[in-house]
């Protein structure tokens, strides 16, 4: 694995996905300290909230472990080394982006916040404009056909 980024082999993405993350969170615990909207009743919020994100870990552990064993880079602006395609990338070919949303929504739902429940949508929408076509066209310059039958024989997301 690379441990420093060559200038040019990465995909230039606008931030790092978990920092995105973090702003959007941020953005949405703000909201909801000013406006307070909670819209669950019961236990739901305990039951449900904390079952996404733990999927979300999971699909998140079992991606990165795939990128581990193929022996390339997680973070985004290390180079890729290598195209993988087995575990759940046969299903998604952005497993660790659906992992972050099922944990954002996680999150979401567990501390009850309309606002953040509300932000999963534009939060994914930066990541597919900001991140995932970046990441796209870096993958189709680097890796060319092969990285264009994988584009073509598997979903951007489920």
């Amino acid at each position: 694995m690379t441990t420093m980024a060559d200038n040019s082999d990465h995909p230039d993405v606008i931030a790092m996905p978990p920092y995105i993350m973090l702003a959007f969170l941020v953005a949405g615990l703000a909201l909801d300290a000013v406006w307070p909207a909670p819209v669950l009743t019961g236990t739901t919020q305990y039951l449900v909230g904390p079952l996404l994100f733990a999927a979300g870990v999971g699909l998140m552990a079992a991606a990165m472990g795939r990128f581990s064993a193929a022996g390339t880079n997680v973070p985004t602006p290390l180079p890729a080394t290598a195209i993988v395609t087995d575990g759940p990338y046969k299903l998604t070919r952005n497993p660790i982006y659906v992992s972050i949303a099922l944990g954002f929504a996680g999150i979401a739902v567990t501390v009850d916040s309309l606002w953040l429940m509300a932000l999963v949508v534009p939060f994914m929408a930066v990541i597919q404009v900001g991140v995932v076509k970046r990441e796209e066209r870096y993958l189709e310059n680097k890796f060319g056909d092969a990285y264009g039958s994988y584009r073509a024989s598997v979903r951007r997301w489920i």
